[in-house]
């Protein structure tokens, strides 16, 4: 594996050696400010894109602009595909939209459409972090591919894109955030009366520039353009706004034992086999059930599938961290009450006060110990439930 610190042209030139290579595996992204996205590409081709600020929105957005009449929570994975089909190592959006079309939800034409505008999307953040690091993860995929991206193709599309954005003065802008009106009563005596019950309708700050440009048919840019008077103005502010919940979760990678147990579920999330193990050897002696998570990529689909009654979360993991996890729990009703227990062997105060805020109930040192753990779960769960 390979890591390398460059500009974001220089992310470019390694797409396209990565192409002359025919590469199979991912090719991981980072910035400087820790966002991070996944290119998943099969002979130096790109399958799907993932990461960033809103993958779920950006999913759901292009899946709705291209399959208006689909019913988003009636999208679900195949039970019954084959072995070779079942588990993917690839995000949980590309295997939703295989199910669908396995179920005829929507076709390949569809779902060819979809996947090239998100990756494109993608390589656009990319492009906009100017500076990134990245590594080529070897992989090879045994699944039926969707649709394979040129990656030269894409490529200049995007910078096409952000040539016109960049004309346009409006670089500094992403497009993943959301336009709020700040100063109504200004903005109302310097528009027209249906301008402004337009713009109240639109510029709610729960819809980014992306979504408005599907919304209102337009291109983002030309969306971003027209609001930009107000922005300048100080009339509307760019806001940072949360990423969707998952709509719907895949099948973990691991079917749950059908032997009825009677002990409360609790779940650990953690890239390390050692504490996975050593997690579920101190709780299942005590009578819980145990599910371990080390594939932090799929923990929350999986999490959502089981439900959990507790959980236990590593704070540093590839790809993501325990706080977006905790932080994407939360969002979700059915854990908005679940003790959720931050893992890490960095026992710092300003990791403690970061996953208080993030909506930890808790906070766990590393290396575990069994006495602590069990201490742990009996606070948090009712005893007279095992």
């Amino acid at each position: 594996m390979t890591v390398e610190t460059n500009t974001a042209t220089d992310f470019i030139s390694k797409l396209n050696a990565l192409k002359q290579e025919r590469f199979s595996g991912q090719l991981l992204v980072k910035d400087p400010f820790d966002q991070e996205w996944i290119f998943y590409l099969f002979l130096g081709r790109i399958l799907y894109a993932t990461g960033g600020d809103h993958p779920v929105r950006r999913w759901q957005r292009n899946l709705t602009s291209h399959c208006p009449t689909i019913d988003l929570h009636q999208l679900k994975s195949d039970d019954t595909s084959s072995s070779s089909t079942a588990t993917f190592n690839i995000s949980w959006e590309y295997q939703l939209l295989f199910s669908g079309l396995k179920q005829r939800q929507i076709n390949r034409e569809q779902a060819a459409k979809i996947i090239a505008a998100i990756v494109a999307e993608v390589l656009f953040d990319v492009t906009q972090a100017m500076e990134v690091t990245f590594q080529a993860k070897p992989e090879n995929y045994s699944f039926p591919q969707l649709v394979l991206l040129d990656p030269e193709q894409l490529i200049t599309e995007v910078q096409q894109v952000w040539q016109a954005w960049q004309q346009a003065k409006i670089a500094e802008r992403s497009p993943n955030r959301a336009p709020l009106i700040k100063q109504p009563e200004q903005l109302q005596l310097q528009t027209s009366a249906s301008v402004y019950q337009v713009l109240t309708k639109l510029l709610d700050g729960q819809s980014t520039l992306r979504d408005l440009g599907v919304k209102m048919k337009r291109k983002v840019v030309e969306v971003t353009c027209s609001l930009l008077p107000y922005i300048r103005g100080g009339l509307v502010e760019l806001v940072a706004i949360p990423d969707l919940p998952i709509p719907t979760a895949p099948p973990p990678a691991t079917p749950p034992p059908e032997e009825p147990q009677k002990g409360p579920l609790v779940a650990c999330v953690d890239d390390s086999p050692l504490v996975c193990q050593s997690m579920e050897k101190i709780l299942t002696t005590e009578g819980y059930q145990f599910l371990g998570i080390q594939d932090s990529l799929r923990a929350i689909a999986t999490l959502l599938t089981r439900k959990p009654d507790l959980i236990f979360l590593d704070l540093v993991m590839p790809n993501t961290n325990g706080y977006e996890i905790c932080t994407q729990l939360r969002k979700v009703s059915a854990f908005r009450h679940t003790p959720i227990i931050i893992l890490t062997g960095n026992d710092g105060i300003i990791d403690r006060v970061r996953a208080k805020v993030v909506g930890s109930s808790g906070f766990l040192s590393k290396p575990v110990n069994a006495e602590t753990v069990l201490t742990v779960a009996r606070h948090h769960l009712n005893p007279s439930s095992l």
